[in-house]
């Protein structure tokens, strides 16, 4: 078996760390893996969050954080950029130097310099770059990142790419959405609201739960579940704020943090409708509320249109008040309920993880045929 070196830095949740597991499910049956990666990781844990199943005896993990230190260096990540994309490099620099020793090096982490020709999977542009600093801790070649067989996970992603560094990404691949929700007829459905993701400031968690007062406050009875986690170890005053504005309205709002994956699911399974308001790179939440049957409000722009499809308009707001305008309009109409979700059916099959396992084992596959970059799809 050929053996693949997979850079993904750390574990502390989000989109991007979902693709990252769903990338080695997808090649440890057919390769001999080896994932870089900051500290230990808890396999089992990770695999009820994802929906994976990665055994021990799968992969071999290279993990440079002493397990004494790993946590104080976690929480100083957070708060310190510097020290973050320090680590970053630290391990760059320990992943080329071993890079010779494997037949593909990989990121699931975005564009690096890995030491030799890869394939990088790219949530975003200008993640690892880094300062003059970090880069000579890693002697880090912005030509070997170009030179990188290059996957973006949204086509909003390929033309910032495009725009930054100038040239295609080879390919773009949706992330892998796992979701098996049970089958609720809309009707049973709760009129409910799920906002999903990190309770984090960029998220914005805060202005979903303005918009929909304003929307009760015009006579719709809806409800709201927030879902999500990390907001105590990312940003603990924000996490607070946003739990005082769920304390106020605890009548209609309940807070969901740090949910099992069923569970999740089952909350997810009962709601109409869905809403997100940072605009995203992809947005896996996102996708996981059509893959489940709801009806999502999001930004106008960003790879979320890419999931809720361009076509659906009525979906798509720039501000508050469009959004509570149109979330109005939708629940005072169940004609274009129905409309949109039969065309929100169609959207479905892009996110499946099947699709995604498929599309990444044949960008491995061709690098091993070819060993030249694949066209550009």
């Amino acid at each position: 078996m050929k053996k693949i070196a997979i850079y993904y830095p750390y574990f502390m949740g989000g989109g991007a760390e979902a693709v990252g597991l769903w990338i080695i499910q997808a090649l440890k049956d057919k390769y001999e893996i080896t994932l870089f990666t900051l500290g230990n990781i808890k396999l089992e844990q990770l695999n009820s969050m994802y929906g994976t199943s990665i055994l021990n005896e799968d992969i071999e993990i290279k993990s440079i954080l002493p397990k004494l230190l790993e946590i104080s260096c976690y929480l100083i990540m957070v708060k310190n950029s510097n020290f973050r994309m320090l680590l970053f490099h630290i391990l760059i620099r320990i992943f080329k130097q071993n890079s010779h020793k494997y037949d593909l090096v990989m990121s699931a982490y975005n564009a690096m310099d890995m030491g030799q020709k890869g394939i990088q999977y790219v949530h975003w542009i200008k993640v690892l770059e880094g300062k003059p600093f970090h880069r000579k801790i890693s002697n880090f070649s912005q030509q070997q990142l170009l030179d990188n067989i290059s996957i973006a996970n949204s086509y909003c992603v390929a033309d910032n790419f495009n725009k930054h560094y100038g040239i295609n990404p080879n390919v773009v691949v949706y992330p892998p959405v796992v979701i098996d929700t049970p089958d609720i007829a809309w009707i049973d459905k709760e009129d409910a609201f799920i906002c999903s993701g990190r309770i984090v400031e960029p998220k914005q968690p805060h202005k979903v739960i303005q918009i929909l007062k304003l929307v009760r406050e015009r006579g719709f009875d809806i409800k709201l579940h927030i879902t999500g986690g990390g907001g105590g170890f990312y940003e603990w005053k924000y996490s607070n704020l946003v739990k005082k504005m769920v304390r106020e309205n605890s009548s209609w709002i309940t807070l969901h943090e740090n949910l099992p994956y069923e569970e999740y699911i089952q909350v997810l399974a009962k709601c109409k409708y869905g809403i997100h308001w940072k605009q995203e790179p992809f947005g896996i939440s996102i996708a996981e509320m059509v893959k489940a049957g709801a009806i999502p409000f999001v930004k106008s722009e960003g790879g979320q249109v890419e999931i809720v499809g361009q076509h659906n308009q009525e979906l798509f707001f720039n501000n508050e008040e469009e959004a509570v305008e149109k979330i109005i309009h939708t629940l005072s109409n169940s004609d274009q309920q129905n409309k949109l979700l039969q065309s929100l059916t169609t959207q479905k099959h892009l996110f499946s993880t099947q699709r995604f396992m498929s599309e990444i084992n044949d960008v491995v596959a061709s690098y091993f045929h070819t060993k030249v970059e694949i066209p550009t799809g």
